[in-house]
C-alpha cells in the first residue's frame, strides 16, 4: 500500500513517506538505460497502486502472526564484498539454504562499490555535473547484469520491472538536485539507500527460486534511531521492536532479507548508521528478535592477534570476550565498531566472524566469558592493535599539583576544537598530563592550550605546552590481564629487548588494555617484539648471516635440522631472516653492542667449537690475573704441522688440507699467519691489552714470490718449488728432538703478542696434538706452574658452525630460554 504526503515540512519526508510499505508487482517492461526512462520526482505510480487493500485489515493482519523470539532465530551479515557479484550472491544464498536454523534473518550490504557510486551521483548532480546521468546507466547496467545472471523468468521480469521503477525515480529526483544545487543529509541518504534495498531483493529471489518462502524487508520501515552529532546515531529499541512485530504480522516469514545500514528518524526521514552500519543492523535486529546468534561474513578467517600485514606469524584467535573485541576495535583493529557489539551484549548473544570464501575456517566467536581458556601468561593477552599518525601533548607545571580544574581546563580547551583524545595519563604527582591526539588535530589542540594557558605560562605556574609528533599507540588487549601477574613486566620487556623507548604509558583498573606511546618509526618493532613474546615461543630469535661459506652454509643445516626440536623441548623459535656478506665487521658490532640493549658473542672466532672466549671470561670475572697466553689457535696450521714429517712434502701436505675442506679456498688466507693474529688480538683485548693488528709481529708462512699469484691454483701449482726449504727446516727440528708448531703468544707481562713457527719439544703438550686438534695454555697467578689447558678440534665447518650455534643458544638463555 502506498502512502502519498500531500505537504511536509521536510523534502526529505515526502520521499520518505513517499516509499511502499510492501512494494507491488508492477506490469510494465523495463527499460535497459536509466537515461531513457521516464517519470516524474515519484515516478509512474498507477491508480492500482492506490487502492487500499480490502480482504484483510491491517489490525487484522497485525493479530494474525506474533513474532517468535529466542534461539530459533540465526541472524547473518553479508558484507559488500560478498554481494558483489551474482555468482557471490548466489554463494551467500547456497549458505542461508545450509543454515539449519528454524528462522533465519539476513542483514546484507550493497554491492561491491554501489554505495560510492550512489553517494557519487548525488555529488555530481549538486554539482550541477550532468554525468550523473551516465552515472547512474552504471547504477543501473550493474544490477541488471547481476539479476540476468542470477534470475530468469518471471522473477528476472519482476526484479528488472521493480529496478526500471526505482532508477526512474532516482533520475527525477537527482534531476532536482540539480536545478537546486544542493542536497541535504536526508536526500543523499534516501538515494544511497537504494543499493541495500537492491541487494536484498536480489538475494530474496535467489533463495526463492529453490523453493523455500522467503521475504525482504526495508529496514527503513522497521529500525528507528535518533541522530546524536559526531556522524552517529542511537537506535530506539522499543519503538524498532513495536515496528518490527507490525512488519512480521504483516509479512510472517522463516527467512528474511533484511536491508543493512539504512534507518529512519523518529518521523520517517531515511537515514543511515553511519560507519560499518550494516553491522550495526545486524546487531540490532539479532537484539530485537533475541537471537542465537549474529554471524558476520566477511573476507577474512576471523579475528587476527595482530595486523596481518605487519606481523605475518598473527593467528587468528578463535573466541573473544565482548570487552576484549571492543578495546581491540577502539585501537583500530579490524573487527567491529565497537557500538556493534553493544545490542548483543544486553542478551549475551554471541558475534560469530566468518570467511564466506572459506567455510571450513571456525571463524572468531565473540561473546560474555570465553570458556575453558587457561590461566597463564601467555593465553591472558589476547591481541595486540596499534594506531599510527598520532602527537603526544604534554601540559607540564609544579603550579598543576592540588589545583583543582586543571585537567577539566585542559580537556575543555581540548574539546572546543572538536579533537578526538586517543589516550590520556597522568603522573600521580599532579606535575604533568599527557594525552595523545590525531596528528592532523594537534596544531589547533596546541594553539587552543596556548591561548587557555597564556597567564599561566606567563607566570611560571606552568612550564611549558609540549607536542611529540610522529608517535603511534600500541596496545595489549586481554580480560584475564588484570588477575594474571607479570603482563606488564613481560611486555615491557619484550619492547627492551627490541630496544624500543616508551614515551607514556596507560592502564585502566579494568586492565582490559596496557597502552604504550612510542616512536611510530619503532611501531612494527615493537608491534612484532610483543606478539612474538606472547604468541610465539617464550624466545624467539631472528638470525642474520654475514658470510654464507661453507661455515654458514654448515651453520644453516644444522640450524634446519635442530629447530624443531628446540622449538618443541626449549620453546625456542630459530629464524634466519637475512644473508649477507662483510669483512669489516668486529669492532663495528662491538661498538653497537655497548651503545643498545644487546647481547655479542664470538666464541667461535678463537677457538672453532672450544671455550676459549667464556674460559678467558671465567678467569677474568672470579678475579684471577692473566699472564701469558699461548696456543695453536689455527686448525688449519695444527693439521699441516701435524702431518708434515717424514718424506711428506710441505706441498703435497697443504693440498690435501685443502681437499679436506680444511682450509680456505686460497690457503694463502691461513698460512699468511693473519687468521691467527686476528685471534691474538681477540684475547689480548678481552684481557685488557689494547693492540692493534700492526702492534703483532707475524711470520707469514707464504713464501714472498708467491704472495703475488693471482690466483690460487698458481700458488698452488709454484708451492712445491720450495719444498727444500721446509724439508730442510723440519730435519733441523726433527735433530734436536723437537716438532714445529705455527703458534700465538699473548704476553701480558711483556704487553705484547707474537705470532710465529716454534719448536717444542716431542713430550710438551702442543706436540702431542693430531688432527685439526687446536690447543691454548692458560698461564695465570692461580694456573701458574701447571696452565690451563683447553684441548679439541679447531677447524672444519661442523665444529666451527656448532660453535656459532652453541653461542646462539647463549643468547637465547640470556633472554630467558631454558638453559
Amino acid at each position: 500500500m502506498w502512502s502519498l504526503a500531500v505537504a511536509s515540512p521536510h523534502p526529505a519526508a515526502a520521499f520518505a513517506a513517499a516509499r511502499p510499505r510492501r512494494r507491488p508487482r508492477p506490469a510494465a517492461a523495463p527499460s535497459h538505460r536509466a537515461s531513457d526512462l521516464p517519470g516524474g520526482l515519484y515516478g509512474d505510480v498507477s491508480k492500482n497502486m492506490l487502492k487500499p487493500a480490502a480482504a484483510v485489515s491491517v489490525e487484522q493482519a497485525e493479530a494474525s502472526a506474533h513474532l517468535p523470539k529466542g534461539d530459533m532465530w540465526s541472524v547473518h551479515k553479508f558484507g559488500g564484498t560478498c554481494m558483489g557479484t551474482s555468482q557471490r550472491i548466489q554463494n551467500v544464498a547456497d549458505i542461508i539454504l545450509r543454515d539449519p536454523s528454524e528462522r533465519k534473518l539476513v542483514v546484507v550490504s550493497a554491492m561491491s562499490k554501489v554505495t560510492d557510486m550512489m553517494y557519487n551521483l548525488v555529488n555530481k548532480a549538486q554539482s550541477r555535473d550532468d554525468s550523473y546521468i551516465t552515472a547512474l546507466d552504471e547504477v543501473f547496467e550493474k544490477h541488471m547484469a547481476a539479476a540476468k545472471d542470477l534470475l530468469g523468468g518471471e522473477d528476472l521480469a519482476r526484479f528488472l520491472s521493480q529496478l526500471h521503477a526505482d532508477v526512474s525515480n532516482l533520475k527525477a529526483m537527482l534531476r532536482a538536485i540539480c536545478i537546486a544545487g544542493h542536497a541535504t543529509e536526508s536526500f543523499s541518504d534516501f538515494v544511497v539507500g537504494h543499493g541495500e534495498i537492491w541487494s536484498a531483493q536480489l538475494l530474496s529471489f535467489a533463495i526463492k527460486k529453490s523453493g523455500t518462502p522467503c521475504s525482504w524487508m526495508d529496514t527503513r520501515e522497521v529500525l528507528v534511531v535518533n541522530p546524536t552529532g559526531s556522524n552517529q546515531v542511537d537506535p530506539d529499541y522499543l519503538e524498532s521492536e513495536k515496528r518490527l512485530e507490525k512488519w512480521f504480522a504483516r509479512q510472517p516469514a522463516e527467512t528474511i532479507i533484511a536491508t543493512g545500514f539504512i534507518a529512519s528518524t523518529p518521523e520517517n526521514i531515511p537515514t543511515t548508521l553511519k560507519r560499518d552500519g550494516s553491522d550495526f543492523s545486524a546487531a540490532i535486529i539479532g537484539s530485537l528478535v533475541k537471537a542465537g546468534q549474529v554471524t558476520i561474513w566477511t573476507d577474512v578467517d576471523g579475528v587476527f592477534s595482530a595486523d596481518p600485514r605487519k606481523v605475518s606469524e598473527a593467528v587468528i584467535l578463535s573466541t573473544l570476550s565482548y570487552q576484549e573485541a571492543w578495546e581491540m576495535s577502539y585501537f583500530g583493529a579490524n573487527v567491529l565498531h565497537p557500538r556493534t557489539i553493544i545490542p548483543v551484549m544486553k542478551y549475551n548473544i554471541p558475534i560469530v566472524i566468518r570467511n564466506m570464501f572459506n567455510i571450513s575456517a571456525p571463524g572468531t566467536m565473540i561473546c560474555q566469558q570465553p570458556a575453558n581458556e587457561s590461566g597463564d601468561l601467555e593465553a591472558c593477552v589476547k591481541a595486540f592493535a596499534t594506531i599510527d599518525k598520532l602527537s603526544l601533548v604534554n601540559v607540564e607545571g609544579t603550579g598543576m599539583a592540588g589545583v583543582p580544574g586543571t585537567a577539566s581546563a585542559i580537556f575543555g580547551a581540548v574539546k572546543d576544537v572538536g579533537a578526538n583524545v586517543i589516550m590520556i595519563s597522568q603522573a600521580s604527582s599532579e606535575h604533568s598530563v599527557c594525552f595523545a591526539v590525531p596528528e592532523k588535530e594537534v596544531a589547533a589542540v596546541s594553539a587552543a592550550l596556548h591561548v587557555r594557558f597564556r597567564e599561566a605560562l606567563s607566570a611560571g605556574r606552568l612550564s611549558k605546552v609540549e607536542v611529540i609528533h610522529n608517535c603511534s599507540i600500541l596496545a595489549a588487549v586481554g580480560l584475564k590481564m588484570a588477575s594474571t601477574p607479570g603482563v606488564s613486566a613481560t611486555l615491557f620487556d619484550a619492547l627492551a629487548k627490541a630496544n624500543i623507548n616508551v614515551r607514556a604509558i596507560a592502564q585502566g583498573c579494568s586492565e582490559y588494555n596496557i597502552t604504550v606511546v612510542l616512536k611510530q618509526e619503532d611501531c612494527v618493532r615493537a608491534l612484532r617484539a610483543a606478539h612474538s613474546r606472547f604468541f610465539l615461543s617464550k624466545t624467539t630469535l631472528a638470525v642474520g648471516i654475514i658470510g654464507p661459506g661453507l661455515i654458514g652454509r654448515t651453520l644453516l643445516n644444522q640450524l634446519k635440522d635442530q629447530a624443531a626440536v628446540l622449538k618443541e623441548n626449549m620453546n625456542i623459535d630459530l629464524r634466519v631472516m637475512g644473508i649477507t656478506g662483510s669483512r669489516t665487521m668486529y669492532l663495528k658490532l662491538r661498538t653497537l653492542q655497548r651503545a643498545s640493549y644487546t647481547h655479542y658473542f664470538y666464541e667461535a672466532t678463537v677457538g672453532a667449537g672450544l671455550p676459549i672466549i667464556s674460559t678467558l671470561r671465567g678467569l677474568l670475572e672470579t678475579g684471577d690475573k692473566i699472564l701469558r697466553i699461548e696456543g695453536i689457535f689455527s686448525g688449519t696450521l695444527s693439521y699441516i704441522f701435524n702431518n708434515f714429517e717424514g718424506t711428506r712434502t710441505f706441498s703435497d701436505v697443504v693440498s690435501e688440507a685443502k681437499e679436506a675442506g680444511y682450509t680456505e679456498p686460497d690457503p694463502r688466507d691461513d698460512l699468511s699467519g693473519t687468521d691467527v693474529a686476528r685471534k691474538v688480538i681477540i684475547l689480548a683485548r678481552e684481557s685488557g691489552l689494547k693492540l692493534e693488528l700492526s702492534d703483532i709481529p707475524v711470520r707469514s708462512l707464504v713464501p714472498e714470490a708467491l704472495r703475488s699469484c693471482s690466483t690460487a691454483d698458481e700458488y698452488m701449482q709454484k708451492l712445491p718449488s720450495f719444498d727444500q726449504d721446509w724439508a730442510r727446516e723440519s730435519k733441523d727440528a726433527e735433530a734436536a728432538g723437537e716438532v714445529l708448531r705455527y703458534v700465538g703468544v699473548v704476553d701480558l707481562v711483556n704487553k705484547e703478542g707474537q705470532v710465529e713457527l716454534r719448536r717444542y719439544k716431542k713430550d710438551h703438550p702442543f706436540a702431542q696434538l693430531s688432527g685439526s686438534d687446536n690447543i691454548i695454555a692458560f698461564t695465570t697467578s692461580r694456573y701458574k706452574e701447571q696452565p690451563l689447558i683447553v684441548r679439541g678440534p679447531g677447524a672444519g665447518a661442523e665444529v666451527t658452525a656448532g660453535g656459532v650455534f652453541s653461542d646462539i643458544l647463549r643468547l637465547a638463555s640470556y633472554l630467558g630460554a631454558p638453559s
